[in-house]
């Protein structure tokens, strides 16, 4: 597979797919269609066992470049959600076997969709959580299906409307992460765990997981699509323009309702 900025490669019947767009990975639609392509290289090869989603810099993704949203009407915000949220849910839903996050860093936004759609998430104990997006005029749309489904209202809410980053123990507590190690081992961790998927019956594998994607997953699209119709909303808003716009030039945001 050749790519800009996602690698993918094979061992040992374990997929690694590497975001790599420096600095921080931020989210722009070649990296998300890059990526989508290298899940479903992974899961069309017959050979391949378990998957694990890591990045190749300090930031495991800082979430959407900005420029997605900042001066662009809502259906383009749209068009680009429906790979983010739409796509990447579908493949990892029909994807056949295990899905691991490999976190060492931050992980923010857009990022946190990512990591979320994986079956498990194994975070270095240094890596950080969160949702911004409220401080630059956005809204983080659809955490208030997916957080809201693994970590309940009360806890979901804070996070998703305050906007403050929180540390691995704590996402650990919510229920959000799977598990926490020393920081700078979540990728061999990541690894250990796929090792012993790899060694189960991948028909019985593909079969359990497809069942168990359904339970889990009941109604999601429908309810996505409500929270990517707001998000494309607001951001025809001049409220979030000029977060958005505030946020460039590194200065307060002056919001008047509109």
């Amino acid at each position: 597979m050749s790519s800009e900025f996602v690698r993918y490669t094979v061992t040992d019947a374990i997929a690694e797919v590497t975001l790599d767009r420096a600095p921080v990975n931020a989210l722009n639609m070649p990296l998300i269609d890059e990526l989508l392509a290298a899940l479903e290289q992974a899961k069309n090869d017959t050979s391949v066992r378990a998957v694990i989603i890591s990045s190749a810099h300090k930031v495991f993704c800082a979430g959407l470049d900005l420029d997605i949203t900042r001066g662009k009407r809502g259906v383009e915000a749209k068009a680009f959600l429906e790979r983010l949220y739409f796509a990447l849910n579908d493949v990892q839903y029909r994807l056949g076997k295990p899905s691991i996050a490999a976190i060492d860093g931050p992980v923010r936004a857009g990022g946190m969709t990512i990591a979320i759609s994986c079956d498990m998430i194994v975070a270095g104990d240094a890596s950080t959580f969160g949702y911004p997006e409220i401080d630059v005029g956005l809204i983080p749309a659809l955490h208030f299906v997916q957080l809201t489904r693994l970590v309940g209202k009360h806890q979901a809410f804070g996070p998703l409307f305050l906007g403050d980053p929180f540390d691995a123990a704590a996402a650990f507590r919510m229920g959000l992460v799977s598990e926490v190690v020393p920081k700078g081992s979540a990728l061999e961790k990541a690894r250990a765990i796929a090792r012993r998927f790899a060694e189960k019956s991948p028909i019985v594998m593909k079969i359990g997981r497809d069942a168990f994607m359904r339970a889990v997953d009941a109604d999601y699209r429908r309810a996505i699509e409500h929270t990517a119709d707001s998000f494309a909303l607001i951001t025809t808003t001049q409220d979030s323009q000029e977060g958005l716009n505030a946020f460039v030039e590194k200065r307060k945001p002056s919001y008047r309702g509109v």
